[in-house]
């Protein structure tokens, strides 16, 4: 059966706390653990600029990803995306056909030339899966976020579109 992307509606919410529960994913994204439901309801309420989809395989939500176009008005053309499989489902092209959806309603949709995006150094599968997608290393940024008690990097990583 075919993945199904579409946005996030509020009957997704708790399937998202699920997701974000796991401990690779909390590990792997700036959310934190234990995020009570309300959290999770609020992600999927509408709000300026943000697009919420989800990956659904077999009526079940198996992943997430998050775009905020920015709303400066001289940072229209930019987006941040920020994204979780759920641990059974990695590896089976989900986050590819996340990825896929997002980036062309941002190229054909809402006009974002520039995607950007933090993915910590150790996630190696995820830094594959960007620079498929043509993502490029701009910056390590070190001590960006607090991981297991310590301080970890990330990657800043970027997709530039060249305009038609």
């Amino acid at each position: 059966m075919p993945v199904i992307i579409r946005h996030a509606e509020l009957a997704d919410a708790s399937a998202l706390q699920q997701i974000y529960q796991e401990p690779s994913i909390y590990a792997n994204t700036l959310q934190l653990p234990l995020q009570a439901q309300a959290h999770w309801e609020k992600l999927c309420q509408p709000q300026p600029g943000f697009y919420n989809f989800v990956a659904e395989l077999e009526g079940q939500v198996v992943g997430q990803l998050g775009l905020q176009q920015m709303q400066n008005p001289r940072r229209r053309h930019v987006a941040d995306i920020g994204m979780a499989v759920s641990e059974p489902y990695q590896g089976q092209g989900i986050g590819s056909s996340l990825l896929r959806a997002a980036l062309d309603f941002a190229d054909n949709w809402l006009a974002i030339r520039r995607m950007e995006l933090q993915v910590y150094c150790s996630n190696e599968a995820a830094v594959a899966l960007y620079e498929r997608f043509g993502f490029e290393v701009e910056a390590e940024l070190t001590d960006y976020a607090f991981q297991y008690g310590r301080y970890v990097a990330v990657l800043q990583m970027a997709r530039i579109t060249i305009p038609r």
